[in-house]
């Protein structure tokens, strides 16, 4: 099976998912397959229910209750990109824009992990960026790698980035309050940069980052519309 065939597939299985664990399936899917990453980029969901949880304010709720749902999901999803790509996903990142109704998986081939750099025009300051602010909001990291899936798709992988306070604070059972902080802080810096658009060429659409506490690392996504040349 191509590429496109193992995207498809892959967009097809996982609509169906989504929609029996949320009541909702996504208003459409796009999966990149570019190794050691698979990537899903979904938009437009968000239930009836959670709608009205969001217009009542309510949306650390919504982000609870999708923790809950995906600990359920997660090994379903991995064992489909297994099935359909023979890669090997041991971690799924997600994170979630609710405002845009949107959300991304980004999943890393285990025995491939270290095939992440590819060569891009940006590439120098972006990573430069990323560790900027990184610095800021926790630490500079230990290590740094950009991958430009497709025009359309950046992923960028630390690891190394937690704090004393922060391995403490995950150690006590608080890394759900963490990774919520931690997205609102170190989300709203990456979104308010514009250095990545300027270097990239392209608008920034979304923005993720989610974080694998025990293995110290973390994967941020960038969704792109390329500019008109």
């Amino acid at each position: 099976m191509d590429i496109k065939a193992q995207q498809s597939k892959l967009a097809n299985n996982f609509g169906r998912l989504l929609r029996d664990k949320f009541g909702k399936g996504p208003e459409a899917i796009y999966v990149s397959i570019s190794e050691p990453y698979v990537l899903v980029y979904v938009n437009g969901f968000v239930s009836a229910m959670e709608q009205v949880l969001l217009d009542q304010g309510q949306d650390l709720t919504v982000k609870t209750t999708r923790e809950h749902l995906m600990a359920t999901l997660d090994p379903e999803m991995r064992g489909q990109i297994k099935a359909i790509t023979e890669m090997d996903i041991q971690h799924l990142y997600y994170d979630w824009n609710l405002e845009n109704k949107t959300g991304v998986f980004v999943g890393i081939d285990s025995e491939r992990s270290d095939e992440r750099d590819t060569s891009f025009e940006g590439k120098d300051e972006v990573d430069e960026e990323i560790v900027r602010i990184s610095e800021q909001a926790e630490k500079c990291p230990d290590q740094v790698h950009s991958h430009m899936m497709n025009n359309r798709t950046l992923v960028v992988f630390r690891s190394g980035i937690l704090v004393p306070i922060e391995k403490q604070l995950i150690s006590l059972g608080f890394d759900e309050t963490l990774r919520v902080s931690k997205r609102q802080l170190e989300g709203g810096m990456l979104k308010s940069s514009t250095l990545f658009s300027e270097v990239l060429n392209a608008e920034v659409l979304d923005v993720f980052v989610d974080w694998n506490f025990e293995l110290d690392n973390s994967v941020i996504s960038f969704i792109l519309k390329p500019n008109e040349s």
